[in-house]
């Protein structure tokens, strides 16, 4: 099996750790945001070591939509180009565990139905691509 590397961040290490260590009783929700999140276990693309990334749950239907908002930073986050690479993944919601595949939305009509969905789930997004002159990217994992 793959090494697994924890997140480099201490809160979003502490995040996986809480949610992942209490089988998805404890630590669903973004730090004081009190909105849910998943947690998404990826591949890293030129390690091939087990990654593991809190992000918004963003649910349309029985797939989650994953944004690459990084807070408006004017960088993708590592875990968009792991994803790029290796499409497969696991996604934790709660005490459900999932096997996913990702593909990246380039449909302007798909990928504005998304954001939509995914701002309403959580605000602060409109305000990161606002921050931010790269197109925040946006996937869609559906089930395997």
């Amino acid at each position: 099996m793959a090494e697994y590397i924890p997140p480099a961040l201490d809160w979003v290490r502490e995040q996986v750790e809480l949610y992942e260590s209490s089988g998805g009783t404890q630590g669903t929700t973004l730090r004081d945001t009190g909105l849910p999140c998943i947690i998404v276990t990826h591949k890293g693309n030129k390690s091939g070591a087990i990654r593991k990334i809190p992000l918004m749950r963003v649910q349309d239907g029985d797939n989650y939509v994953l944004v690459g908002s990084y807070g408006g930073s004017p960088k993708h986050p590592v875990w968009v180009h792991n994803i790029r690479a290796n499409p497969d993944v696991e996604i934790r919601d709660e005490t459900e565990v999932l096997k996913m595949r990702v593909h990246e939305i380039t449909d302007d009509a798909t990928r504005d139905r998304l954001w939509q969905i995914s701002a309403d789930a959580f605000p602060p997004y409109d305000k990161y691509q606002a921050k931010t002159d790269r197109k925040i990217p946006v996937f869609l994992a559906e089930p395997v």
